[in-house]
């Protein structure tokens, strides 16, 4: 019991004491601050993965599309209801909310 008050009343324990709570607790920097950023930088990442996957996808869909005369044609058709002059289009668009 001796040994653990005379540690209390050691000016140097006391200070790393304080100070190890002073940067666990309050600093700018705290545990609390930390995890947030680590959980930020984890979104981040993963964000970063989906988008270079998605320019990824991009690029090969636009080499197709740049080199495969049927595929800009089939493209157009679907995404932009181009059609040839002799040809009709019809949009068939089904109601969502069902009865």
């Amino acid at each position: 019991m001796n040994r653990l008050i005379g540690l209390f009343k050691n000016k140097f324990f006391l200070v790393t004491v304080a100070f190890v709570v002073w940067m666990i607790f309050f600093d700018k920097n705290d545990l609390f601050s930390q995890y947030q950023y680590r959980q930020q930088v984890t979104k981040l990442r993963h964000e970063r993965d989906f988008y270079q996957k998605e320019t990824a996808e991009v690029n090969k869909q636009l080499n197709e599309l740049n080199t495969d005369n049927n595929a800009l044609e089939k493209f157009a058709r679907e995404k932009y209801l181009m059609k040839k002059d002799n040809e009709d289009v019809f949009v068939v668009v089904r109601d969502s909310v069902k009865k």
